[in-house]
């Protein structure tokens, strides 16, 4: 069988398959439902109202878990901004797509890697991608050559929001692009200008089916959130708390306009809505420290503690996904390109994915995760969980990113009795040590590039 046939095959049957009738998703829907994904940048694991922050307004995202379902253990594939968006758009981890650390310079996502908007045009979707791409710099490896009709945004990690400049560090340069063109709208608040392109873009292909990616540059430093949602956290006691909860409002903001505009257009019905965070909260000096939270986990952004992987996860499509429902099941952030694939009939490329299909879980809060572990590595920590177990090893301790501090033992936990890994039961438990360990040592040698 050549590879165009089995890709053909695939598309019908199998284990990993997308054959599921459009009529049996979507009832007599007349086409191929939208597609809105939606990306924030470093917020915590607690960081929105429905996830248990009081002090926090964002009416929009409780509005979108309302009518859809809300994960509460929801994992990205990395505590770091490239890897976790590459494992995103790839369904592949970072070990085996290639890219395990932050893109930069010559370094990016390869190009013999099949992202999401590829199999999305293929399937005759517009594609677009408006706010930070942050998977390569090259003309080669920019959103225009790998699957996007269209691209606004910046590529690097982050700008200043109203000079666009490269924030991180010298030398200072521009950093906003329309394709593979720079523009300058210098004094203009970058959210605003990706929420600009977003209804733009929602309004010209109202007609036909669309994919759109929103990655948001929020709350990731440097927090200049617009003064009104500041105003909102005048009276918090903590200058960090204060400026990152502006930041998070002001995203909900933005993403309140851009599911206003689907509803507006009559679109809801027909418009599957997914938002996630990269990773955990950042409590790196640029972001004062901290100022996110994990709520119960432990750690934070570049750690493998749940507070660095486990994110809010909503998706909401009215009629197909159940509406105000919460889902407790073990997911992964690269289960969303397989189940995408599903929802929308896409074929699915002729590699091995780490994502699983979870369209049944979605429909039933009693089917079981499909994954039997999940795994993450970076540098030299590493952490596995099987069931309610998890085993880290040397990941960065709690405080500061920048900190040297590490866990240089094995720790151990029961994530169902003790959801803050503040207990090591590593002594307790040398068999299921050696059993995780074991498991990471496989998983490590099969996903050899």
């Amino acid at each position: 069988m050549d590879t165009l046939s089995r890709r053909m095959f695939m598309g019908v049957t199998g284990a990993g398959a997308v054959a599921w009738g459009l009529s049996n998703a979507r009832g007599q829907a007349s086409r191929s439902p939208n597609v809105i994904l939606i990306l924030s940048d470093d917020q915590g694991s607690a960081d929105v109202g429905c996830y248990g922050a009081a002090d926090l307004h964002t009416p929009h995202l409780d509005g979108l878990a309302a009518r859809g379902v809300r994960f509460t253990s929801s994992y990205v594939a990395a505590s770091i901004c490239s890897p976790s968006r590459g494992a995103l758009l790839t369904g592949r981890c970072p070990r085996r797509n290639g890219l395990e650390t932050n893109a930069g310079g010559d370094t990016g996502l390869p190009g013999s890697e099949v992202l999401l908007p590829q199999l999305f045009k293929e399937a005759g979707y517009h594609t677009a991608i408006f706010g930070k791409w942050h998977l390569g710099m090259q003309a080669s490896m920019g959103p225009t050559a790998r699957g996007f009709d269209e691209f606004f945004g910046h590529k690097e990690g982050c700008i200043d929001n109203y000079s666009h400049f490269f924030y991180w560090h010298g030398p200072n340069r521009h950093d906003l692009w329309r394709n593979t063109e720079q523009v300058h709208e210098d004094g203009v608040f970058f959210p605003d200008l990706v929420t600009r392109e977003a209804l733009r873009f929602i309004e010209a292909h109202q007609q036909e089916p669309f994919f759109l990616y929103l990655p948001y540059n929020l709350p990731h430093y440097p927090m200049q959130a617009k003064p009104e949602f500041a105003t909102l956290y005048k009276d918090l006691p903590e200058e960090p708390r204060r400026y990152y909860a502006a930041s998070v409002s002001n995203l909900d903001a933005c993403i309140g306009q851009v599911v206003n505009k689907v509803d507006a257009l009559g679109l809801r019905e027909n418009s599957i809505i997914l938002f996630l965070s990269d990773n955990g909260h950042s409590v790196e000096e640029r972001a004062f420290f901290g100022g996110g939270s994990a709520g119960p986990f432990r750690g934070h952004k570049f750690t493998l503690w749940e507070g660095g992987l486990r994110t809010p996860c909503i998706v909401s499509w009215p009629g197909v996904i159940p509406s105000g429902e919460v889902r407790e099941q073990v997911i992964s952030s690269m289960d969303w390109f397989p189940t995408l694939a599903r929802y929308c009939t896409l074929t699915l490329p002729d590699t091995l994915l780490d994502g699983r299909d979870i369209t049944r879980v979605l429909r039933d809060r009693n089917i079981p995760s499909p994954h039997d572990a999940l795994y993450w590595m970076s540098n030299e920590q590493w952490a596995v969980r099987k069931g309610p177990w998890k085993l880290v090893y040397q990941t960065p301790d709690t405080r500061h990113a920048e900190s040297n501090e590490s866990q240089d033992s094995f720790f151990l936990s029961n994530l169902e009795e003790d959801p803050g890994e503040s207990v090591n039961r590593a002594p307790l438990y040398p068999e299921l040590q050696n059993e995780l360990i074991r498991l990471h040592e496989q998983w490590q040698n099969a996903t050899v590039r």
